[in-house]
C-alpha cells in the first residue's frame, strides 16, 4: 500500500508543475511555515518549488520537498486560484 500511495503522489504532483500552491512546512514543535509558490520540476524522490516573496526585494526562493513529506504530512499543499 505504501508504494502505491508514492506513485499516486508522484503522479499527481507532477500534474500541477507550474500551477499556484500555498504549502505549509512543518517546521518542528508544531510550528508550520506557510507560503505561496510554483512547483517548478520533480524528480523520482523529490519536487521543486519556487516560493514567491511577499515583499519584492529579494529574488525568489527555490526550496525541495520530498514525496515522503507530503504522505506523512510534514508539508501540506493547495491549489491557489489564478
Amino acid at each position: 500500500m505504501g508504494q502505491l500511495n508514492l506513485q499516486s503522489v508522484r503522479h499527481s504532483i507532477r500534474q500541477q508543475v507550474g500551477n499556484k500552491i500555498k504549502i505549509s512546512a512543518n517546521r518542528g514543535r508544531h510550528k508550520f511555515e506557510t507560503a505561496h509558490g510554483i512547483i517548478k520540476e520533480t524528480y523520482p524522490n523529490i519536487f521543486v518549488v519556487e516560493l514567491e516573496d511577499e515583499s519584492g526585494k529579494d529574488q525568489n526562493k527555490t526550496v525541495s520537498f520530498s514525496y515522503q513529506d507530503v504522505i506523512t504530512r510534514d508539508v501540506r499543499m493547495m491549489l491557489v486560484e489564478n
